[in-house]
């Protein structure tokens, strides 16, 4: 029963107040008339009835009633901010870390998605008693499934750590008490040279739901390759020491 003058603007407010971590489905329906109950007139030919018959409403008199618009609505819950998560090495030097991470509000039993990317599948293979990794649903099986990644914050970023880190996921558990799921990750960094850059370890159930983790990687100065001593032969004589310099690149 909203009223719109010609050229108006109309905002509708969507609010998405999620309870679980799974995505929520909705749709927005629009439907337009004319104030006067008239009808708006048209061809009737065979292309333009195709076209208008799922975006309009057609009155007893073969003109347009009515006029929809359709947007489909995605709610994915994310849950809050966590913890920032170092990672520090010496430049030249290679360090390994293991990063266990907490996905709470999981919803047990909802139907798994085709994986993209990297996938964390949780381990099945338990007692026949313990029934919190899979859920039978008509008949099939699924399986609670996690895709993963290390998002950078920018092209610039990535280039300088993209090759110098390594993830992968070595350990999935669940608590049958509290329905947390706890993730662990092995992470390899191996910088060159020292930098300090941020990342966030981005995790998401195939249901609908996101966790996100910041992390930051800090390569301090590298140790001191060696010492050169240099002594004089005498006063105002020049003294050369030579010592050899070999690049990892080109």
């Amino acid at each position: 029963g909203t009223r719109l003058a010609p050229k108006e603007k109309l905002d509708i407010p969507v609010l998405f107040m999620p309870d679980t971590m799974k995505m929520y489905e909705a749709v927005v329906v629009i439907h337009v008339m004319r104030e006067n109950g008239e009808n708006w007139p048209y061809e009737d030919s065979a292309e333009s009835n195709k076209d208008l018959k799922s975006s309009v409403t057609v009155g007893e008199n073969g003109g347009i009633q009515g006029i929809l618009w359709v947007y489909p609505v995605h709610g994915i819950p994310e849950a809050p901010q966590q913890k920032l998560v170092p990672v520090c090495c010496r430049a030249r030097q290679r360090v390994e870390k293991r990063v266990e991470v907490l996905l709470t509000g999981v919803v047990p039993g909802a139907n798994a998605m085709p994986a993209a990317r990297n996938s964390a599948v949780v381990n099945t293979n338990k007692p026949a008693n313990i029934q919190e990794e899979v859920q039978v649903t008509d008949g099939f099986s699924t399986t609670v499934e996690f895709l993963y990644e290390l998002q950078y914050h920018s092209n610039d970023i990535k280039s300088q750590l993209g090759a110098l880190v390594g993830m992968h996921l070595i350990q999935r558990e669940r608590d049958t008490e509290s329905g947390i799921i706890t993730l662990i990750f092995n992470i390899v960094f191996a910088p060159n040279k020292p930098m300090r850059n941020e990342a966030t370890l981005v995790v998401q159930c195939t249901t609908g739901g996101v966790w996100k983790f910041p992390m930051v990687f800090i390569a301090t100065e590298p140790e001191v390759d060696d010492v050169i001593n240099i002594e004089a032969v005498g006063l105002n004589k020049e003294s050369i020491v030579g010592f050899k310099l070999t690049s990892q690149t080109r």
